[in-house]
């Protein structure tokens, strides 16, 4: 079921003809209000397309955004939560003269024309979703820059947030904003074949049924989105990117691919954010504004496709609607499973929540939760991945914001909104887009659609009449959780937070204050364990233990382990584990060089040192933090404060000052308010020039031994030298001036 809504009647001439480069994009001034979009309110602003389509599934957008790419004369902006450079657009091969995958699409197209440049802006995203993605793209093939393409990762939002925006602008005349991004496993055509085999991601394995929606635009409302595209870069990247459109509006043709129907001509667009605040930047949370709103002004039925089903606002909005006699119709099509065990079940049980409160709520039997069925699926399931709602025939928003309180509040979000505000012309687009979705997912004609609901007056009896017992049709969905796991979830989980997230709070949601050891035991196994290591640290100097661990015995364990398969692991495990028993470190490092050389035994000994500093780090973390900070008092935490602030040159004055043992200066740096970055950064700085000459020098050493001659010696004495002279320069560099 590929069909389009029909291309609306016009003064304009159709795209497909000679006179449509002579388009003018409107110029108007922006308004400040529209029907229901108020600018500043539940909307960025308020601007005008010349044409506007709605795009169904991603075989319908990647080859229109293919096609317009081509087009491309200037600039193209490429912004999304995942963009994976191995992707092909289209399957079953574009025969455009360039290559089939993403990144090199984009390289060759960049190549072709020598004043087009590319910018690529995805999310650095956390390592909970690091098997989902493009491993390391900076320096995958596809994104290695070139002169015409230029690809950055984009880390810059709170602690826990997301850039979840999903949009590309072609020479800020075209736009394309939903909820589709460039990357694997969202190909799929709108017939959602169970074992369609052309759904494999870049290595190959086949995935399920996937369904979501685009839009695409033009005019000012397309600008209005390289302008938000050059905001987002210069945040990410600090530099801002000249605007070029009206030069490419002068020397191109029209970028609107010949492929791609009108649905609408003549229309405002509403464009509604969500930005967290986040150092100089305020919070946007123009997308809950704009949901609510729309609930509120529905009469007849609210239709939704949504991945999510989760947010406080739909609850309560949706809630106030239920409870009207003469409210709408609720439908809700939504994926019978969440993706993944760990969504399932956090997600999977908040949604399950809202569901009992609406249907408590649903005293006149208007609301319906829906999920697609499929037959051959099996245990699979449709992955409606979409981000729509239409409300009555007369409001429609698609984008990437989920119906759940990240979306609201934390993650970049960009939503599209049409208010019809009294148009006819208007409404019977919005309402033949309605159709149109509920037809895929019925397995019917659009035109069912349309009869049931005039035959029968309200949404969810028009699609009752059209759900079938087998084959393709939608199916009532009541979701379930476990008891157990929904006592476990509280009510704001982690991953979807009502609020921005603050460090102190994401804490306490996993470790609960009551749960907290007492300060009296935390201070009692924090000086019990520095104790111990003390102790430790004197037998391995004032004992005979340390000639039973020396360098030699050091050295032949290295030497024995190096052929076994998990080596390296061992080898930096024995760094974790000797730290914590105050083994010195520097012998560590120097039997590090003799078992595996200058550079293994540089790169072992620097991350072996940094593991076993962040492990003690934690340790003294967990045991001390807020035992010094209640015990400092005001003035004592001001100073740990001040001294937290120089973080790096503090720490690197303790490693390469002998003040106490490493494990002990790693836990009170843990208990202390040095961040772990400045902790490690300043351990790195600190230690990595010992560790260089340290480990050359026990290197040269064996070398010297094994093979004597002036140079050899020579070469251990200048290492001995070098070691000697840094040592007591940094020293007297960093001793206080009197």
């Amino acid at each position: 079921m590929t069909a389009d809504v029909a291309t609306q009647p016009s003064r304009h001439p159709p795209p497909d003809t000679a006179e449509r480069s002579a388009l003018p994009s409107a110029q108007a001034a922006p308004m400040a209000r529209h029907g229901l979009l108020e600018a500043g309110r539940n909307c960025e602003a308020i601007r005008h397309a010349d044409r506007f389509s709605l795009l169904v599934d991603a075989q319908h957008y990647f080859a229109v955004l293919r096609d317009a790419l081509t087009r491309a004369q200037r600039t193209v902006f490429i912004v999304g939560w995942d963009i994976n450079s191995r992707v092909k657009l289209v399957p079953e091969g574009a025969n455009d003269g360039f290559p089939e995958l993403l990144g090199e699409f984009l390289q060759a197209l960049s190549a072709a024309r020598r004043r087009l440049r590319i910018y690529v802006l995805a999310w650095d995203f956390a390592m909970i979703y690091a098997f989902e993605r493009e491993w390391m793209p900076v320096y995958q093939t596809g994104w290695r820059s070139q002169r015409g393409v230029v690809f950055r990762l984009d880390g810059v939002h709170p602690r826990g947030a997301s850039h979840h925006q999903k949009f590309v602008v072609i020479d800020d005349r075209l736009a394309f904003v939903g909820g589709i991004d460039l990357t694997r496993s969202r190909w799929d055509t709108s017939e959602h074949v169970p074992d369609d085999p052309r759904r494999r991601d870049p290595n190959g394995t086949t995935y399920g049924p996937f369904h979501d929606i685009q839009t695409m635009f033009d005019g000012d409302a397309a600008r209005a989105i390289g302008e938000l595209a050059r905001e987002r870069w210069r945040r990410a990247c600090g530099k801002r990117i000249a605007i070029r459109a009206e030069r490419a509006r002068e020397d191109s043709a029209d970028p609107w691919p010949r492929s791609a129907p009108v649905n609408l001509r003549d229309v405002s667009l509403g464009i509604s954010l969500t930005e967290p605040p986040y150092r100089s930047h305020g919070p946007r949370q123009q997308v809950r504004a704009l949901i609510a709103d729309m609930i509120a002004a529905s009469r007849h039925h609210i239709y939704i496709e949504n991945q999510y089903f989760t947010a406080a606002v739909v609850r309560e909005a949706l809630r106030a609607r239920l409870g009207d006699p003469r409210g709408p119709d609720v439908a809700v099509v939504a994926p019978r499973m969440q993706s993944g065990w760990l969504v399932e079940a956090t997600m999977g049980v908040l949604r399950a929540r809202l569901h009992g409160v609406l249907n408590e709520a649903d005293e006149y039997d208007h609301y319906r939760l829906y999920c697609p069925h499929i037959e051959g699926l099996g245990d699979r399931c449709l992955n409606v991945h979409s981000k729509g709602m239409i409300v009555d025939d007369t409001l429609i928003t698609v984008g990437s914001a989920n119906l759940n309180n990240r979306s609201m509040v934390l993650d970049t979000e960009c939503n599209i909104v049409i208010d019809a505000n009294g148009d006819p012309r208007i409404c019977s687009v919005i309402a033949a887009w309605r159709n149109r979705l509920l037809a895929e997912h019925l397995g019917v004609p659009a035109s069912a659609v349309s009869q049931a609901l005039d035959r029968t007056g309200r949404l969810n009896a028009a699609i009752g009449s059209l759900m079938r017992g087998e084959g393709r049709t939608l199916q009532h969905f009541a979701p379930a959780t476990n008891s157990d796991l929904d006592k476990v979830i509280p009510v704001n989980a982690w991953l979807d937070p009502e609020e921005p997230l603050k460090p102190d709070a994401l804490v306490r949601e996993f470790i609960p204050r009551e749960q907290g050891k007492s300060l009296t035991a935390r201070l009692l196994l924090l000086g019990a364990l520095v104790l111990v290591i003390a102790i430790f640290a004197a037998l391995w100097h004032f004992t005979s233990l340390g000639d039973y661990l020396n360098l030699a015995s050091l050295s032949h364990f290295a030497k024995r382990i190096d052929g076994l398969p998990f080596a390296p692991a061992i080898v930096l495990a024995a760094y974790v584990i000797a730290a914590i028993l105050a083994v010195p470190i520097t012998l560590l490092i120097a039997a590090t060089g003799l078992a595996y050389g200058a550079w293994p035994g540089v790169f072992y000994s620097l991350v072996g040192t940094l593991l076993a500093a962040a492990a003690t780090y934690g340790i003294g973390m967990s045991l001390g933090r807020d035992a010094v900070r209640r015990l400092a008092g005001v003035r004592g935490n001001r100073l740990s404060e001040r001294i937290g602030r120089r973080g790096i040159v503090t720490m690197m004055a303790l490693r390469l000052l002998p003040i106490a043992p490493f494990a002990i200066v790693n836990l009170v740096a843990g208990a202390s308010h040095i961040s772990l970055r400045d902790y490690l950064i300043g351990t790195l700085l600190g230690m990595a020039p010992g560790i260089v000459l340290t480990v050359t020098f026990a290197h040269q050493l064996l070398a010297a031994i094994r093979h004597p001659s002036i140079g050899a010696m020579a070469t251990l004495a200048a290492i001995g030298v070098a070691l000697v002279g840094v040592s007591v320069a940094l020293q007297r560099s960093l001793r206080p001036r009197k």
